[in-house]
Parts: C-alpha cells; structure tokens; sequence
C-alpha cells in the first residue's frame, strides 16, 4: 500500500522544467449594444449589464483642448473643470455632499478631442444622481468665485512643473514634433498668459457653442434596460436643445516629419534622472495598421517583458522601466519611447534605445509574435470587468466610430496579425535616425557623454524656453 501510495504522489509530481502550455485566449462575448435617440436628436448607446445593481452614464462631447483657439490654451481644460463647480441652484459643495450621500460618484474634464461628464450610480439612486448630473451638464452658472480657485490651482501646478522633468519632457517633446502653431505643440492645461486672462464669458462661451445635443452622445453601462431608462433621460435631457456650428476650433496646420535625428537637452541642474523622450509622428487612430501597431509596440515597449524594459531594467538596471507607446488620435499624432534613467548612464541608455528601434527593423521571431500575440489577447477581456471600464471602451467606440462587434471580433484581429504585417509597420513607422530626442538633465553631468555619441546635433533649451517663466504666485494666488 505504502509503495503504491508513493507511486501516485510522483504520478502527480508537475513538471516545473518549463512554463505550462497556454489555453487558446478567451473569447469575449459582450452584451449586444443598444441604440437609441432622445426626442431632441442625443443619441443613447446602452450596454445592459445586469450582475450589479450599478449603472455608468458619460455624456461625452466632441469638444477639446484641440479646439482652443491660438491664445486660449486651457480652455477647454478649465470650462469643463468648471461645470461641477455650480449648476443650477447647487454650488460645488452642495453637488459633492449631495452626490457623496446618493453613495455615488459624479466627475467632469476634457482631453484633446473630447470631453466628458460621468456618473457611477448604485442602479436604487439612479433617478436622484441622474438629475444632479444633467444638472451640472446643463445648467452650469460658471461662478467667478470658483474660477478664481481654477486659476490659482492651474497657476500653481504651471510652477511646480518647473520641477517635474516628467512635465518638461512631454512639454518639449510635443512642441518639437508638432511646432507651437499646432494644437498638439501647446500645453492643454494653458500658460501663464492664458491661464491669467481666462474669464466666464470665455468658458460660457465655449461651452455654449459645443455642449450641445448633436455634439454628443450618452453612454449607458449597467443594471436598466430600455424601458426603464428611456423615461428618464427623456426627463432629464428631453428638453436640452442647441446646434453645432459649421465649423469650430482653429484650421489643422500640416505636421512635418522629423527628418533628422537630433537631441534636445533641457538642463535641469541637480537632477537625479534624465528624462528621455525619443519619437516621431505617427499615423491616425484610422490607420488599417491598428492591429500591427498594437503588437509592434507590446514588443518593442509595450509590456513588462517588452525588449526595452528588459534590455533596460532588467539587463543594466538603468531604470525602474522602459516603454513606448503609439499615441493614436484622429489627427496623426505621435510614437514616443520614454524612460526616466539615472544620470550617470544617460548616454549609455540612449545608445540603448536606439539599438532597440535598429532592433525592430529586423527579423522578429515567430516565437516573439506569439508572446506578444497571446499577451494582448489573454489580457484584453479584464478591461471589461466593471461597468466603468465598459463605459470607458465604449467612448473609445463612439469617438471613432468602430463598428458595434469592434470588442467581440478584437482578440481574433490581434491574433490574425502576421509577422509580415507587423515587419512592414515597423518600417514604415519607426526611423531611429530620423527621431527627434528630448533629454531632461543636468547638463554639466550629462552633455559631454551624448556629444560623445556622435548621434546627431545638440539643442540645449531651458526649462523656461520649454514652460515659460515660473508664474508668479502672489499671496492672492
């Protein structure tokens, strides 16, 4: 007996000498989407999610910091901030505690191309927040007292990027691929100027012209079916009326390619770490290379095991992680590698990114497509697991317009990707020689090491020449 029990213990014994074979990834079968017009022309998208009482509701708006016009640089940024800041006979503290005791969560802001009021509800108080919520998309009274309080805050958090090579970095990165002229060149949050010369007729007015129901859509993820929810938003957002201008935002210079490599040295002196930016402009959102792009870049620095945090982080230890990222928007925007690494390796680091970029124009293994393949794939279904992750993938679904099996067809398209098709991406979007470098430093540590390089022309900047003069902030500020 004792014999046989032996046996079968080692019988059971798993083999730890390589990694367990994956399953094939799983498939992802979302609620189908439902569509709906309210009688003033807002479109309804709904996803019926029924396994907790919670419903997510995000008006989201086609209008953003690329609508700025040439010396109102924020506004958008700071309009939509101030929409929750008093609405109706609310003001800002009567919304908070009001949504605070709904146990409920209610938030407002604006990125580039779009912005966005939304709601998470239990789906017992939805009626009560949901009238607070049109409330605030609505009915806004823009006070000045909370203007001022904008102001101050955003003044503030200018002077403290003047400390943060992170901020500094993106700043120069963006005004050296796209120029000042063009939307993406400016800072979305505003400069001193602006920022200072901001009043409520400029919010009003912005927000008069955008927030408007041919402008928007409503995203609905949760617990309420149609017939439940149609009532509602009837009486919430029925009556809202208004019409989009023809035209809107200043026109959209041409972007010119990066086609020399050089470096960019801010000086940052005392610094522990370089900030390194490397890039060049990449496609739109629409390109047909979406899928190619996507695995690409999980290889190159997409991911933990990504050639360059390994080559990086793991292998010489200069950072705590190297990345990349392709920057998609509907205008061409931008490909970025970028890691923060201590000083004394700056010029060794560089040397490897690039040998990293030189590294994707080659053969890429099959066995490296797989791996990254399968990481997007297997990963890919946990970005729906709360009804506020779903919501957030339907605006991405809504402001580009993908077609409603965009979720359930995505991990097959990841998977049809082929090696050929994610070589020829490479080529066609990556040119570490002609890629614009950024370096946020200590120049007296740094600039000898990467004049030694020889890796193209050196542009020394100040924060200042990046950010602007540090604002003055004065006790009223």
């Amino acid at each position: 007996m004792l014999l046989l029990a032996s046996a079968s213990l080692l019988a059971q014994t798993p083999d730890r000498s390589k990694p367990p074979a994956l399953g094939a990834p799983p498939s992802l079968v979302t609620p189908p989407l439902q569509r709906f017009t309210l009688s003033n022309g807002l479109p309804v998208v709904l996803m019926e999610k029924h396994q907790v009482p919670l419903v997510d509701f995000v008006l989201q708006i086609n209008a953003g910091a690329v609508m700025d016009a040439p010396g109102k640089s924020g506004l958008a940024s700071l309009t939509f901030a101030m929409l929750d800041e008093g609405a109706g006979s609310r003001n800002a503290l009567q919304i908070a505690d009001e949504i605070d005791y709904l146990g409920a969560g209610l938030s407002t802001g604006a990125g580039w191309h779009t912005a966005q009021i939304s709601l998470h509800t239990p789906a017992a108080r939805l009626e009560a927040a949901l009238a607070i919520m049109a409330e605030v998309a609505l009915q806004p009274t823009f006070p000045a007292a909370e203007l001022e309080r904008q102001r101050k805050q955003r003044l503030t958090s200018l002077a403290q990027a003047h400390d943060e090579p992170n901020a500094i970095a993106g700043a120069a990165f963006n005004r050296v691929l796209f120029g000042e002229q063009h939307p993406y060149g400016r800072m979305s949050g505003g400069d001193e100027k602006s920022l200072r010369s901001f009043t409520v007729q400029d919010c009003r007015e912005f927000y008069q012209k955008l927030v408007v129901p041919d402008n928007a859509t409503l995203i609905v993820v949760g617990d309420i079916n149609p017939t439940a929810l149609l009532p509602r938003l009837e009486a919430a957002f029925g009556k809202w009326q208004g019409r989009r201008p023809a035209s809107v935002g200043p026109a959209w210079p041409a972007v010119k390619q990066i086609e020399q490599r050089q470096i960019y040295l801010v000086d940052k002196p005392g610094a522990a770490q370089s900030a390194l930016r490397l890039g060049r402009i990449g496609p739109t959102r629409f390109t047909e290379d979406y899928y190619a792009l996507t695995v690409l870049n999980t290889i190159l620095g997409g991911s933990f095991t990504s050639r360059l945090n390994q080559n990086l982080r793991e292998q010489h230890g200069y950072t705590y992680g190297a990345r990349s990222q392709f920057d998609l928007r509907p205008q061409p925007a931008a490909f970025m590698a970028y890691a923060n690494v201590q000083t004394e390796v700056t010029d060794k680091a560089l040397t490897e990114f690039l040998k990293e970029l030189r590294g994707m124009l080659a053969d890429i293994p099959e066995e490296e497509l797989t791996r990254a393949r399968n990481y997007i794939a297997l990963s890919y279904p946990s970005s729906f697991q709360t009804t506020g992750q779903i919501a957030g993938e339907l605006m991405e679904l809504v402001a580009y317009s993908l077609p409603d099996t965009y979720f359930n067809d995505y991990v097959q398209r990841i998977l049809a990707v082929t090696k050929a098709e994610v070589e020829a991406a490479a080529r066609k979007y990556i040119d570490p020689e002609k890629t614009a470098i950024i370096i946020v430093g200590d120049r007296a540590k740094i600039a000898a090491g990467l004049q030694a390089l020889q890796v193209g022309k050196i542009n020394y900047l100040t924060i200042e020449q990046v950010l602007g003069k540090i604002p003055k902030l004065e006790s009223s500020d």
